[in-house]
């Protein structure tokens, strides 16, 4: 039987930590581990206890969210927490300084039960970005504060990796790439395996925002 996802939840108010308890305890293959009112505690407790997966609330005091997550995910020894941020608002202006900072995606505080669930295991799996749509028009509202880099995170990349690097940015699967650029399944993999190792990211979250801050998204779609 594999173990269980581990979850750290970190929120200012108490009654929607309960709730998050409550929801993740009562879910088959989850655990809710540890809770935090405040960013500072939420870094102290991951490094106790080691979570899978934190659900992290952007708005926090002694410590806001994006603190905490730069906190979390610079730490060497915390390689394997993934955090998800949590907001109020799509298009939070906190949103795009926590995927800087680490996050492996977010969604709305106000998302069904089902879809919380799910968007824990997918992050719990290193899949990274949620409802990438959404992201990927968060990012290009904000990542016109943020200079373009161009060319040198990019120059180890083959023409191949750039083209899935601008499909990741606009928000495809793995199994849209496939179809879109005529390969297997296997060959987007291994490509993704290559970026993430080239450009030192974390998961697709990291990814996006390398492409969006590079310059390389705005050339939009490869034909």
């Amino acid at each position: 039987m594999a173990e269980a996802v581990r979850v750290l939840i970190a929120d200012d108010q108490a009654l929607l930590r309960g709730s998050f308890r409550v929801l993740i305890d009562s879910t088959p293959g989850m655990e809710a581990i540890g809770e935090a009112g405040d960013g500072a505690r939420a870094v102290e407790l991951a490094r106790e206890l080691r979570p899978d997966v934190v659900l992290m609330d952007l708005r926090m005091p002694v410590m806001d969210g994006i603190a905490a997550t730069r906190e979390i995910c610079s730490d060497e020894t915390l390689t394997g927490v993934r955090v998800l941020a949590l907001t109020m608002f799509d298009m939070d202006e906190y949103v795009y300084p926590a995927l800087q900072a680490g996050a492996s995606g977010f969604m709305l505080k106000d998302a069904s039960p089902s879809d919380l669930v799910a968007g824990i295991r997918v992050i719990a799996t290193g899949e990274g970005v949620l409802a990438p749509t959404v992201t990927r028009r968060l990012i290009a509202a904000f990542s016109h504060e943020e200079p373009a880099r161009p060319a040198p995170r990019l120059v180890g990349l083959t023409k191949r990796e750039q083209e899935v690097l601008v499909l990741i940015a606009n928000g495809l699967s793995n199994a849209e790439i496939a179809q879109h650029l005529v390969i297997s399944l296997p060959t987007v993999k291994t490509h993704v395996s290559s970026l993430l190792t080239k450009l030192s990211a974390r998961d697709r979250a990291q990814l996006v925002i390398i492409a969006y801050e590079s310059g390389l998204a705005e050339r939009g779609m490869p034909g």
